[in-house]
């Protein structure tokens, strides 16, 4: 075939009957001799195996023959220069093809290979055909190589050897064979070269396997048609697709030298199924830890579940990410959650199942499971259909019993749940568009160390992220963005969730949650809370504040620390706990810092407090609480305080309270300031041997005023009739309702004022 720059040309010189003028007894090159005229030189018009032909006697060392048109050869370009020719009488000489190279000026290129090699003649008769390749690269099969100087060559043969001999040459022959070179000088591989077909059903991994062994670098080209592959399939070298393929789910596709998601795009022509195929070879392939999207937006038809479009995929521990892109949910049946009501027996004593389930097959595993005595983010996270059982994320604080329950099925982006175990999977700088019709990202049964880093979440429909298991464990989630689908709601009516976790030590730093239902529910101890913004107001006047973030586990030890509070509050509960009352041999509340915050709220009632304690049960008490520099800022009408026990299920044991720190906040807009020791200043105006002094107005959670570290006298201290005490008087606490008094006793009523110090905990 001929390249472009050729294509249409007619290379090949005039036969010699044309006239021997056209042909240089020299170089070919202007004004040099021709063999017009010539006595040794002739045309036979009727050869038996020629027809018309030169015949020509050799007198010279080196007879040259050469054409005097200029034929183009720019960079690039390959031509076979060939001649028949034979022996007729006297020396057998030998033959060769030669050529002149000139350049855009007409000047000789010099420097270059310019004569082929040599042939002897055989027996007198005998036809023989010389030939040789002139191009611009050093290839196999090139005989004259020009490099790129040359811009067309004068082109035709030496005869060299003895003289005295005749011969006869049929004519001089020139071809464009740069087809030939092509696919080395392009730099490309034709999976068709090696039987490749594109009609969608024949089999073609064993060519596109031979292509890719072939290039050793080069660029796989698949073009038009669709192209069946029938196993799995790894390609080293980079493609290029314009045409497609088809494979079976559990076949596998891994670009190696092109692996991103427009590759996949291009090889598969659906966004969705390219995306299934791209994650399928990440988690399949230890060569690459990175899928990178590439700035691409990605229209999502459908859920990426991992054991669904990569069967046989149950555990994986290597680090991968998937990044750098837009996933944009686009409305379809696909994205419809599933519902089932049905009736099951919770018994205490078994506290993760489920047993006697009506219609238990038709549960999906990771449903979310409301009803009676059902905590907040309770998931079924396995199910044994023969058995009527399933296996719960948490435990139910309802106690035993035979009740109704709702299992709803939400619909995730990217889901884990089905695998077994997967760690360290990242999620970074993506737009996960959920558009209200979706939900983010459902974790894996087991596993560790997800990690969601500057990503942007917009409008899930039900959840961002979700743990049905333990795959939670070590999770980070850094500077992200989180978008409420229900941000026109007012706070009460909002469903959504943020994040659900039930292992432990999370980090969430940094973040910014916009108007979820709920930003948080965690389990799960050694959690780090910092930096981040959530907020859940409305526009509502007066309205309810409803938990942003919820702590389901007693003793937690947890830290939140540097963030902005905003318009919700943080509710500490045990609603996972299958007996909810203390007992002897476990912990109540404790272990919880709460430091250096930010929080605000407007347009509320004013029994308000962004500190909740919620026990579902009776006995508990708090046994390790630091609330520290944090500030309080009430916008509009004032509130009472800033902490509360939430008594709806249960009172608090407040005689039990130990190692409780409440310091260095600042309230703006509360009428009660707490702390703990607090420092109160009584002012006795009458004489009275007992002064009552009220002190849980400012001790957390309106406790017991159970010690009294320091009391000193503010002014003198006198008796009824003027005298001066000197006497040290002594306290006694925990005194009037409730015990939130203290009492001071003097020997003789007095009156004055004193500065007392006094706690609502045991210190230690």
């Amino acid at each position: 075939m001929n390249i472009a720059i050729t294509d249409g040309l007619k290379l090949s010189p005039p036969g010699f009957a044309a006239g021997l003028a056209a042909w240089s007894r020299e170089y070919g090159t202007p004004g040099g001799a021709s063999w017009a005229g010539m006595a040794n030189a002739a045309i036979v018009q009727a050869d038996q195996d020629f027809g018309a032909c030169l015949e020509i006697s050799k007198v010279e060392d080196v007879t040259r023959i050469r054409f005097t048109g200029e034929t183009p050869l720019p960079p690039g370009t390959y031509l076979r220069v060939s001649a028949r020719l034979k022996a007729v009488a006297g020396p057998r000489p030998s033959a060769r093809i030669a050529g002149w190279a000139g350049d855009g000026a007409r000047s000789h290129v010099t420097g270059l290979d310019e004569i082929g090699a040599a042939t002897q003649l055989p027996d007198y008769g005998r036809v023989v055909e010389i030939s040789a390749i002139v191009g611009s690269g050093r290839r196999g099969g090139v005989d004259m190589v020009w490099g790129a100087r040359q811009v067309y060559g004068h082109f035709g043969l030496d005869l060299i050897g003895a003289n005295g001999g005749t011969l006869r040459i049929e004519s001089l022959k020139i071809e464009d064979v740069t087809g030939a070179f092509l696919r080395e000088m392009m730099d490309l591989v034709d999976v068709r070269d090696f039987g490749a077909v594109g009609d969608g059903v024949t089999d073609n991994r064993a060519a596109f396997k031979a292509a890719d062994d072939a290039a050793k670098g080069r660029t796989v080209v698949v073009p038009q048609g669709v192209f069946r592959i029938g196993s799995d399939l790894t390609l080293s070298a980079p493609v290029r697709f314009t045409g497609t393929l088809s494979m079976p789910r559990a076949a596998r596709l891994t670009l190696m030298g092109s692996f991103d998601y427009p590759s996949y795009a291009a090889a598969f022509g659906d966004e969705t199924e390219a995306l299934k195929r791209a994650l399928q070879a990440l988690f399949g392939y230890t060569d690459h830890s990175e899928l990178d999207l590439r700035g691409r937006k990605i229209d999502l038809t459908e859920p990426m579940v991992m054991t669904a479009l990569s069967p046989g995929l149950t555990k994986f521990r290597n680090r991968r990410v998937i990044c750098n892109g837009q996933i944009n949910i686009v409305d379809g049946p696909k994205w419809q959650s599933r519902v089932v009501q049905s009736q099951a027996r919770y018994d205490a004593a078994r506290p993760e199942i489920l047993t006697n389930v009506v219609n238990v097959a038709n549960i999906e595993i990771g449903s979310h499971i409301s009803g009676p005595g059902v905590g907040r983010e309770v998931y079924v996270k396995a199910k044994n259909v023969g058995a009527q059982t399933l296996t719960l994320s948490q435990p139910l604080h309802g106690g035993s019993g035979t009740r109704q329950y709702r299992f709803e099925r939400f619909r995730y982006a990217f889901d884990f749940l089905g695998m077994e175990s997967c760690s360290h999977v990242n999620f970074a700088d993506l737009e996960i568009s959920l558009n209200g019709k979706a939900s983010f990202l459902m974790l894996p049964a087991d596993g560790l160390l997800f990690n969601i880093r500057d990503c942007y979440v917009a409008g899930p429909r039900d959840r961002g992220i979700t743990s049905a298991g333990r795959g939670c464990q070590g999770m980070q989630v850094d500077r992200c963005q989180f978008m409420s689908n229900e941000m026109h709601l007012n706070a009460q009516d909002r469903r959504s969730v943020a994040i659900n976790v039930n292992a432990n030590d999370t980090k969430i730093r940094e973040n910014r949650f916009v108007r979820f239902g709920c930003f948080m529910v965690a389990d799960g101890t050694g959690h780090l809370i910092v930096g981040n913004h959530w907020f859940q107001g409305d526009d509502a006047q007066s309205g309810k504040r409803v938990p942003g973030l919820v702590l389901t586990r007693t003793n937690c030890k947890t830290v939140i620390t540097g963030n902005y509070i905003d318009n919700c509050l943080i509710e500490w509960t045990n609603e996972y706990a299958p007996v909810p009352a203390f007992g002897q041999n476990s912990y109540s509340f404790g272990g919880l810092s709460i430091t250096g915050n930010h929080f605000t709220v407007h347009e509320v009632l004013k029994d308000f407090a962004w500190i909740s304690v919620k026990p579902f049960g009776a006995g508990h008490f708090i046994h390790g609480l630091s609330v520290t520099n944090n500030v309080f800022l009430v916008g509009g009408n004032k509130i009472d305080r800033v902490e509360k026990i939430d008594t709806s299920h249960a009172a608090m044991n407040l005689s039990r309270m130990r190692n409780i720190l409440f310091a260095g906040n600042t309230y703006n807009g509360v009428l009660d300031y707490v702390a703990n020791p607090v420092q109160i200043t009584h002012e006795q105006p009458a004489a009275q041997a007992s002064w009552v002094v009220p002190v849980a107005r400012h001790l957390p959670f309106r406790a017991r005023a159970k010690h009294v570290d320091s009391l000193t006298a503010a002014s003198r201290i006198d008796a009824a009739d003027g005298s001066r005490l000197t006497e040290m008087p002594w306290v006694r606490s925990q005194q009037g309702p409730g015990g939130g008094n203290l009492q001071v006793e003097w020997s003789r009523p007095a009156r004055g004022k004193v500065v007392i110090r006094a706690r609502m905990d045991e210190p230690n």
